[in-house]
């Protein structure tokens, strides 16, 4: 079966145009029994941070996966496929609610979604420190 990896500090450019364009994207967590938890989200890549983020409510079922997993973070991943393109970042997932972190998220999703996200008191993003990527783009 053949691979294809990306640098998710420094992708190519195929692989990083597609993570602009908008497409519908797949975050998995693992629920605290160990099997997957698999919901749509909109996700963001910063491959000069090495993150990717998903804008969340605060009691979703995602965010307690990630936090059940404590404070190394959970193992997850997100991907998006369209048609032969796909791709997928894998990483150490973390909650943040500081109000910059949260808006920068929110200014990333509006950039690459074509819409501002609704207003949300509870929001939170989840943050994805990138240590794998891999896809055609």
């Amino acid at each position: 079966m053949a691979t294809y990896p990306q640098d998710p500090g420094a992708p190519d450019a195929p692989y990083l145009t597609f993570w602009q364009e908008r497409h519908l994207c797949t975050l998995t967590t693992p629920r605290p029994d160990g099997t997957p938890h698999v919901v749509p989200v909109g996700v963001t890549y910063d491959p000069g941070a090495r993150l990717a983020r998903v804008i969340a409510d605060g009691a979703s079922r995602k965010v307690r996966n990630v936090l059940a997993a404590g404070r190394e973070g959970a193992a997850v991943a997100v991907c998006q496929v369209d048609g032969r393109r796909w791709a997928t970042l894998e990483g150490r997932a973390r909650v943040r609610s500081e109000p910059e972190r949260v808006a920068e998220a929110e200014r990333r999703y509006a950039e690459r979604y074509g819409r501002r996200p609704s207003p949300n008191p509870s929001r939170v993003v989840i943050e994805i420190e990138l240590t794998r990527a891999m896809g055609r783009g």
